[in-house]
């Protein structure tokens, strides 16, 4: 079906002005045809990058308040804070419930047990 369709879109494009768009579009389509068929190969392999701009959204919105930092300190917190985060979502704990749990449990809990608060120890809900 690749081949036929990749036959197609050759065709087709012979009988185009180069300038058009329907032209533009199938030009970009070929110049993408050994990335299709490796995707076809290999079944692991994703049709797109959606899951990877998903998990950098965050901080592309984020990105315009890192101006607001106010100093360098200020921009190393606000890492500490993504890392966490990102952490939390990274071994399937909701990182809201994680982060309500440890606040409101780590001054009264002793300090030389504090990987008990790591993602990975807290018995909470997954995340979304």
């Amino acid at each position: 079906m690749l081949d036929d369709l990749e036959r197609w879109l050759r065709t087709t494009l012979d009988t185009l002005s180069r300038k058009s768009d329907t032209a533009a579009e199938i030009l970009y389509a070929l110049k993408l045809w050994p990335a299709l068929l490796r995707y076809c190969d290999d079944g692991v392999i994703e049709i797109d990058n959606s899951a990877a701009e998903r998990a950098l959204r965050g901080v592309a919105i984020g990105r315009r308040n890192y101006l607001f930092a106010g100093a360098d300190s200020g921009g190393e917190r606000a890492a500490a804070i993504y890392s966490l985060i990102g952490t939390a979502k990274l071994n399937g704990v909701d990182p809201e419930a994680w982060l309500r749990h440890v606040l409101t449990h780590i001054a009264d809990h002793p300090v030389n047990r504090v990987d008990d608060f790591l993602p990975w120890n807290c018995n909470l809900p997954a995340a979304l």
